[in-house]
């Protein structure tokens, strides 16, 4: 085998720490974003939060390491430990706070807050004590869940030892809808197994009673049960004839009721159109899913990325000031680097600087590939900000990557978990891409527009007669729309609109 030297000429993209680290914020939502920035701020000295207004994304950094000293000395720095010349302490219950001159300026290192600052009465103002505020946990904790809200309804309940055991089986078999999971008979079958003397009659009674607990219709076997204990608990009089009608209709035709056959149940029941539809009032006003109105759910709000106004007629986008602070160089630090020093320290501070400028460059280039994305989002998507969602145009990924000359990868990055404040509404940006359908007229119609144009029909359609898939697929051809009547199906379930018998109601 005989060795020889080559010449190759070639390319070769090549992942660098920064690159990598560009990519990844510019992935982040924006509480990860904040979180990332927070985890940096902690374990780079280099790194600090400007005071100065934040003006749209604007990252302060230099070229070397003198002209970033001057750059960062040039804004008032506050000082790291301010000195306390004055101390205070609580003298009354009256929370008013004296003068207290006995408090030498000069303390140890070692002195304890409890040492110097003595406070009298119940903790009020500064050194208040969580534990004594009456609405902590209210404020604090996470809200019960339905189980913590039966067992505290259970241990005020009077129940002999025996019961109680029994109840706690319920309670545990009760799901976060407040449907019971299990029936009477298992649950009694699980307990019969350690106590033989146990009877069924014994767990109907429990569970007869834990169906009494708040929330109305909890622990039922079935809907049917469900609704009937929450008619039994209705505050109107238990004699009203809509009530007791309402009782029979769940008694005995729900499943006729399910599917809204309403010829059907004024036959059999014999009462007229008014009667029938006072009484599916008072059904319409239960719960089948009790439990849901109690969990531990907590509200998500979302903080938008972008803010579309329109200004001078024309669309402006900026970014969002308050979705992370303004970082920049700690010029005391930057101001200690040695350019030929090799010590350990120096190496430290040297690595440090150069890592906070690669952040800050980072940072920099995710707000303005944001910001050039959303811009050109607004362009292609006038019509949906002017008219809203029927005018939404087709747009793919593909697009948006042509104009702003960036791979699709990049805009797909950009455009997950960002949102846009408009003035129809706070959207993801990924809610402006959507596939397209022909039209007559040689056109393309957006898939989100026909979502809006279906809500909009069923929202207008006649109750007594429900519009069908067929028949709205009839009225977008009368557009020129051209969409299969499967089509239609699937956009109107991804909408949550169920089909048009089941839409049929009394009116």
């Amino acid at each position: 085998m005989k060795q020889s030297l080559q010449l190759k000429l070639g390319q070769q993209l090549t992942m660098t720490p920064q690159l990598q680290q560009a990519i990844r914020l510019l992935q982040l939502s924006t509480l990860d974003l904040q979180h990332e920035i927070q985890e940096a701020l902690d374990s780079n000295p280099m790194l600090e939060a400007s005071e100065d207004d934040f003006d749209g994304g604007d990252v302060e950094a230099s070229s070397d390491d003198n002209a970033e000293a001057k750059t960062a000395s040039t804004t008032e720095e506050k000082p790291a430990a301010e000195k306390v010349e004055d101390s205070y302490e609580t003298t009354d219950n009256s929370g008013e706070l004296e003068w207290n001159d006995d408090i030498p300026k000069d303390l140890a290192v070692d002195t304890n807050w409890d040492d110097i600052y003595q406070t009298s009465g119940p903790a009020t103002g500064l050194a208040r004590n969580d534990e004594d505020d009456p609405d902590y946990e209210s404020r604090r904790g996470n809200s019960e869940s339905l189980q913590d809200h039966l067992s505290w309804q259970l241990n005020l309940t009077p129940m002999s030892d025996r019961d109680k055991e029994i109840a706690e089986a319920i309670i545990d078999a009760v799901e976060p809808s407040g449907m019971l999971c299990q029936t009477a008979e298992e649950i009694f079958s699980g307990l019969a197994a350690h106590d033989e003397e146990l009877e069924l009659d014994e767990v109907l009674a429990v569970l007869h009673r834990v169906q009494q607990f708040d929330p109305p219709g909890v622990a039922s076997q079935n809907v049917r049960e469900c609704l009937l204990i929450q008619l039994n608990q209705f505050e109107l009089d238990q004699t009203s004839p809509e009530l007791k009608l309402a009782k029979n209709i769940v008694d005995q035709y729900l499943d006729v009721l399910a599917a809204r056959d309403f010829k059907q149940l004024m036959r059999k029941l014999k009462v007229k159109e008014q009667d029938l539809q006072a009484a599916i009032a008072v059904i319409q006003g239960l719960n089948p899913r009790p439990g849901e109105s109690i969990g531990s759910d907590s509200t998500e709000y979302v903080i938008p990325d972008v803010f579309v106004s329109k200004e001078n007629d024309r669309w402006t986008v900026r970014l969002n000031p308050e979705i992370a602070p303004k970082l920049r160089i700690n010029s005391g630090y930057a101001s200690l680097v040695k350019r030929a020093d090799t010590s350990a320290d120096n190496t430290f501070l040297r690595d440090n600087l150069q890592e906070a400028r690669w952040f800050l460059k980072s940072l920099q280039s995710r707000n303005e590939t944001l910001l050039k994305v959303a811009t050109c989002i607004v362009e292609k998507q006038q019509g949906f900000l002017d008219q809203g969602p029927e005018a939404m145009r087709p747009m793919v990924l593909h697009d948006v990557a042509e104009t702003v000359e960036m791979h699709e990868s990049t805009i797909s990055r950009v455009t997950t978990q960002k949102y846009m404040h408009t003035p129809q509404g706070i959207f993801e940006l990924k809610y402006f891409f959507s596939s397209h359908v022909a039209t007559d007229s040689g056109g393309e119609c957006s898939s989100t527009a026909i979502r809006a144009i279906i809500k909009k029909l069923v929202a207008a359609e006649n109750a007594r007669k429900p519009l069908s898939d067929s028949k709205i697929t009839d009225i977008l051809a009368e557009q020129g729309i051209k969409v299969a009547r499967r089509t239609i199906a699937k956009y109107r379930e991804s909408l949550n609109i169920p089909p048009s018998n089941e839409r049929k109601r009394l009116v």
